[in-house]
């Protein structure tokens, strides 16, 4: 005989969105389980000063920042498996099943907020050179580069909107892009060119970020597509903007998403189109991406799957499985759709 636990809440992702899901679901007497992944702490694990989340006025480095996170939601009881979820079940509105490697576990609701990951080039220097001049995040890393010669690499609506952000911080900007036409609407095309200290050049092809003698940026080396010359661009800062890739790829069969991959949620709420499954975080995000922002939709994340569970009677395979949050021995009757 098997002992099986239904938890109340597995929230799958251990940064600024799941740690806050966690925190309230943890004070409202829920015992979450976080699944954080090997990695936890996502993009501000890798970043340095974090100057604009409310609270510290003097900055707080991004690690130490998670760091805080994860103890707060420790204090209330919060558990951490830290290791990445391998496979997800999901139901519609029965029990939920999350795997790490061989081991199963249950829930009533599940929390998704794996985050998503930015898109790099690949190129050398690239990760080398990540927090000592080369960023994704142009709102988050922008104001450290007044005065400087600033690089942003990429043909979309985000490198417009980076760009137009930074060049109020910048002395010059250039936005290098691989093809003489972008992918940007007219509207933020536009409105880049406006802009005095933006320059567009086209079509080259970033091959190196260089390092100076202090170890930061100092160059990056292109490549003309049409010509195979290379340069070697001055630039203090570059910023990589060729899009995200949202990591739902063990629901994206599951839950509604977008083309993108982007799981939807209900308007003004956290709810996907599966009863007791929630979405939060950059998961759900392609507009601000902010670390403020996901921990924002992880509080309501957790307030939805609390009310969820003091409105949802429990389905015949809880009750079997063990009342939420309780052991029962026995095997679970086997999940139907929709049960």
């Amino acid at each position: 005989m098997n002992e099986k636990r239904v938890e109340n809440v597995i929230i799958v992702g251990g940064a600024c969105a799941g740690y806050t899901a966690a925190v309230y679901t943890a004070r409202a007497d829920l015992e979450p389980l976080v699944i954080e992944g090997f990695q936890w702490g996502g993009q501000l694990q890798n970043t340095t000063d974090v100057e604009n989340y409310p609270g510290f006025p003097e900055g707080i480095m991004g690690p130490q920042l998670m760091q805080a996170f994860r103890t707060q939601a420790e204090r209330f009881g919060t558990r951490f498996i830290t290791d990445d979820a391998t496979r997800i079940e999901l139901s519609d509105g029965g029990v939920h099943r999350v795997w790490v490697g061989d081991t199963e576990h249950l829930a009533k609701t599940v929390i998704l907020a794996m985050g998503a990951e930015p898109k790099r080039l690949g190129i050398p220097g690239e990760s080398e050179l990540g927090g000592r001049g080369v960023s994704t995040c142009g709102v988050c890393d922008g104001a450290f580069f007044k005065g400087e010669k600033v690089v942003v690499i990429g043909g979309g609506d985000s490198a417009m909107e980076d760009s137009i952000f930074i060049s109020k911080f910048a002395s010059d900007l250039d936005i290098v892009h691989r093809r003489p036409e972008f992918r940007a609407s007219k509207i933020m095309l536009d409105r880049a060119k406006a802009v005095e200290n933006i320059h567009l050049k086209t079509p080259y092809i970033p091959e190196e970020f260089l390092a100076g003698d202090d170890g930061k940026l100092a160059k990056v080396r292109l490549r003309n597509a049409e010509t195979a010359e290379t340069e070697e661009l001055e630039a203090g800062g570059a910023f990589v903007a060729i899009g995200h890739t949202p990591r739902s790829e063990l629901v994206r069969d599951q839950v509604a998403t977008d083309e993108q991959g982007y799981v939807l949620t209900q308007d003004g709420s956290t709810r996907t189109n599966l009863a007791g499954v929630f979405a939060v975080g950059d998961l759900v995000d392609h507009t601000y991406r902010q670390a403020v922002t996901a921990a924002g939709t992880g509080c309501m994340g957790a307030l939805d799957a609390e009310w969820y569970l003091r409105d949802t009677p429990p389905s015949p395979e809880a009750h079997w499985a063990g009342m939420s949050g309780e052991a029962q021995t026995g095997e679970p009757a086997k999940l139907t759709a929709g049960s």
